[in-house]
């Protein structure tokens, strides 16, 4: 039986409620559906439910996670860069007020520092001096930068505003990406001899070179990115991460795996200014959700960038809640399979039981009617008898009569005519005997049945409407074939109802064929075939449940063959049928030659 079938209510496919023998006690079709949509949303609606906060709160922890730890990652980064800024901001401020400016303005002095600044610190590619005008008057590093003006440079401009600048990434005479820590250092007096001597030198003019009364000095150190860029590659980010460093007008300061080169303007908008770590969603160009974590560093115009991948972090709560939606739709799934099987196996028992009573009310009313029948028959046969009784012994008398004083014995016209009533009178009599035969076999009662005679009594109710419609008859049933123990009236209606059903299917000039032969000690075998309409294959597995009929427009009620079938079984055999359509039908019936009869018992009559 397939799963289908599980499901299917039984109720489905039969009869319309327009049959007038279609009486239910229930709306089954009601009663199905609100079992299942009650029982399916008492138990699904929480499960669902659940399941929704569980999903919601999850993803909710888990984006909190994500932004916490991108704000973590952004924040100890950001502590990471302030420390190297501050570190070599440090260094040199410790330098321009541990060393004068006769120290700082020898080249051999300032050749020193840098190498223990290389040395000691790491990232330092040259410094110098550069006095007021913007000239650099002394220098320590691998260029040729003696002299150079830097008076018309943003960040020389900066450092004489602020006293110390630490100036955005750019190229300057390098051509090699880098920024500038200058701390600017104030000073009395005039112009000192060395001073002088190193401008008359350089060859610089001498009106440039001179210091006012009160004037000051900056002190320029030059820093590789390098260092920046091991710092920020070197963290361990999930997500397809990218960490680099942009200006206030959105210029990448460092080297960016995703989103630019060094000193091209980066594709994510600048964030708003905040003294505190930021974390915030936003979508790029191409419709994709990132992580931004963001902090701006203080003293400087960077600002540090974390950027995720939204998609990647959540990757293992994707493949998380692919599983628990399929474990959702699986339990959902399995809860409507379960609800569906047992609401219908609990409906079908109902449908079955209203049915079984509702047959057994036609069944007692079918009864009550074969009853009356009965009784009614036997009246008629009893009446009928007692004045076909008077006319034969009349009509024998009279032949007597003929016979015995020889005066009208050579009249063969009056003798025949006698003949012809004694033989009315006889055919009659069968008639009435077979009546009262039928009434008198409604009762339960056990006896020796012969089964061809059985066939051919049922068959003599039905011989003139066979010879009416030109149906032809077959009987093949041995003459030693062993008698059954069997309730006659039972057998008389199991067949009676085979074949009235034949009898429908048979159009004119066909044939109903009955065989009979024994199968073993213990049962035969009665086969009931004709040539008629056929059954169609779908309702070959319906035929015997009762209501079911294919003739309702011809004033079937669906009961015969459910009532066949019920004796049958209640004989302890059983029936099969074979049919194919246009071509006819096999009923064959298996009956022991012992029946499981069971009596009623015999109430006291009660009058009222």
């Amino acid at each position: 039986m397939s799963i289908i079938q599980y499901l299917k209510p039984a109720f489905l496919g039969h009869p319309s409620k327009d049959s007038q023998v279609y009486r239910h006690t229930f709306n089954f079709p009601k009663i199905w559906k609100m079992t299942v949509i009650i029982t399916a949303a008492v138990t699904l609606i929480p499960l669902i439910s659940i399941t929704m906060i569980d999903y919601n709160v999850t993803q909710k922890a888990l984006e909190s996670e994500i932004l916490l730890r991108a704000g973590r990652v952004a924040s100890n980064t950001k502590r990471s860069i302030d420390f190297f800024l501050a570190k070599h901001k440090s260094v040199l401020d410790f330098l321009i007020n541990d060393n004068t400016f006769d120290e700082l303005n020898s080249l051999n002095r300032l050749t020193a520092i840098l190498s223990h600044l290389r040395t000691g610190f790491g990232g330092f590619v040259d410094i110098g001096i550069i006095n007021s005008s913007g000239i650099q008057i002394a220098y320590a590093g691998d260029y040729k930068l003696q002299g150079k003006d830097y008076s018309r440079q943003p960040w020389f401009q900066k450092v004489v505003e602020q006293g110390v600048y630490i100036s955005d990434v750019f190229l300057g005479f390098r051509n090699k990406p880098h920024f500038v820590i200058a701390l600017k250092k104030v000073y009395p007096g005039k112009t000192s001899e060395s001073e002088k001597t190193v401008h008359s030198n350089s060859a610089i003019d001498s009106e440039k070179a001179v210091e006012p009364k009160s004037g000051f000095y900056i002190l320029r150190a030059t820093i590789e990115t390098e260092h920046f860029n091991d710092l920020l590659s070197g963290l361990a980010l999930s997500g397809m991460g990218d960490a680099f460093i942009i200006n206030y007008e959105g210029v990448i300061q460092t080297h960016s795996r995703l989103h630019g080169d060094v000193l091209t303007k980066t594709d994510i908008p600048v964030p708003e200014f905040s003294s505190y770590t930021e974390v915030k969603e936003y979508q790029d160009s191409r419709g994709n959700i990132n992580i931004l974590g963001y902090a701006y560093i203080p003293e400087t115009n960077f600002i540090l960038m974390i950027v995720k991948k939204k998609a990647e972090l959540m990757r293992s709560w994707y493949s998380t809640r692919s599983i628990l939606i399929l474990f959702l739709a699986g339990s959902i799934t399995i809860i409507l399979g379960a609800i569906l099987s047992l609401t219908t196996y609990l409906v079908n028992n109902l449908y079955i039981a209203d049915k079984k009573s509702a047959m057994a009310m036609h069944r007692i009313e079918y009864d009550n009617k074969l009853a009356t029948i009965g009784r009614l028959a036997a009246g008629v046969a009893h009446e009928i008898n007692n004045p076909l009784a008077v006319i034969n012994e009349k009509a024998g008398l009279i032949k007597d009569m003929f016979t015995y004083q020889n005066k009208y014995e050579t009249d063969e016209k009056l003798i025949g005519l006698a003949d012809s009533v004694i033989s009315s009178v006889k055919r009659c009599g069968s008639i009435t005997h077979r009546l009262l035969n039928f009434a008198r076999h409604l009762e339960v009662s056990v006896e020796s049945v012969n089964i061809k005679k059985l066939i051919q009594d049922v068959l003599g109710f039905l011989g003139k409407e066979a010879e009416y419609r030109s149906i032809r008859i077959v009987v093949d049933i041995p003459d030693n074939l062993p008698d059954m123990m069997c309730d006659r009236g039972k057998m008389q209606q199991i067949f009676l109802n085979l074949v009235n059903n034949s009898f429908s299917a048979i159009s004119s000039d066909g044939t109903l064929k009955i065989e009979a032969k024994e199968k073993n000690s213990e049962f035969c075998i009665i086969t009931v075939s004709d040539t008629g309409c056929g059954i169609k294959p779908s309702d070959l597995e319906l035929i015997f449940e009762p209501f079911y009929t294919t003739k309702s427009s011809q004033g079937g009620t669906g009961l015969g063959l459910s009532i066949t079938y019920g004796l049958v079984h209640e004989a302890g055999g059983y029936i099969n049928v074979e049919s194919e359509l246009s071509k006819g039908t096999r009923f064959i019936v298996t009956l022991p030659y012992k029946h499981n009869i069971v009596k009623k018992e015999e109430k006291a009559c009660e009058y009222s």
